[in-house]
Order: C-alpha cells, then sequence, then structure tokens
C-alpha cells in the first residue's frame, strides 16, 4: 500500500494544525480503541471533541451527533469508523472547515484522500496519533 501520509505530515497535523481535534467515533465505550486514543490526544495538549451518534460526554468533554453540530471551528478530524463511512467523514470534515483529517489504523479510503487532498488538507490515514506521537519523539 502507498504511504497516506509522510512524517512531515504526520508532525505537521500533531504539532502545527491546531489544538481541537473532533473524534468521529468516540463515545464512553471504555473497551473502543477511540476512547483510550481520545486519552493519548488530551495528554499531548489537545481539546478532543466526540462525534458520535450517541453525543455522549467522554473524557470531560461534550459530545455531538455529527461533525455539522459542533458549534466551534474544529482544526484536526480523527475518524473512527470503518473504511465504508471514512469518505462521508472525510467530505464532511473539508464541508465544516476543518483543517486537516486523520483516518485511524485499519481505515484506508484512497478516493477521500485524493478529495481531502484537492481541497488542500492535510491528510493521513492507516496511522495512529497514540503510536505516532512516541514514534516521533513528541510526547
Amino acid at each position: 500500500m502507498a504511504n497516506f501520509g509522510d512524517d512531515a505530515t504526520v508532525r505537521e497535523i500533531l504539532t502545527g494544525t491546531g489544538d481541537v481535534w473532533a473524534v468521529v467515533g468516540l463515545s464512553g465505550n471504555t473497551g473502543r480503541a477511540a476512547y483510550g486514543v481520545a486519552r493519548v490526544l488530551q495528554r499531548f495538549g489537545k481539546k478532543v471533541v466526540p462525534v458520535h451518534p450517541k453525543a455522549e460526554t467522554v473524557h470531560g468533554e461534550r459530545g455531538y451527533r455529527s461533525l455539522a453540530e459542533v458549534p466551534f471551528p474544529v482544526d484536526v478530524v480523527d475518524v473512527f469508523v470503518n473504511s465504508e463511512l471514512a469518505g462521508a467523514v472525510a467530505d464532511e470534515a473539508v464541508a465544516v472547515g476543518a483543517r486537516a483529517v486523520w483516518l485511524q489504523l485499519g481505515v484506508v479510503d484512497e478516493a477521500a484522500y485524493a478529495r481531502v487532498r484537492g481541497a488542500g488538507l492535510p491528510m493521513v490515514m492507516d496511522r495512529c496519533p497514540a503510536i505516532e506521537i512516541p514514534r516521533l519523539g513528541l510526547g
């Protein structure tokens, strides 16, 4: 598979793109990867915004049912949904004015990648910030 997000792009999204991260798929389910990754992002200084149909408060942050419902600007949209749904979320991220899109490990949509990059936004996919932060020596 091609490399969808080199180290420079990963580093830029983590350190230079802003601190408000909408985590799509984040709920109060402690057994899901999104729950643990969101905690890592908080420790790294990010404001985590849960986006999930249940709109639960997670890690002390109010949740929203969709990106469109978030009433303030979002810098990065971190996507924890399956690959079949990821393209629509990526398109919504562009539509709401996000500054970058991040698809989690195992989430791949090459057409969405092309659309987001075509819109001028940095994007990585099939990566996890909880792995990349220590790997790049950022945390």
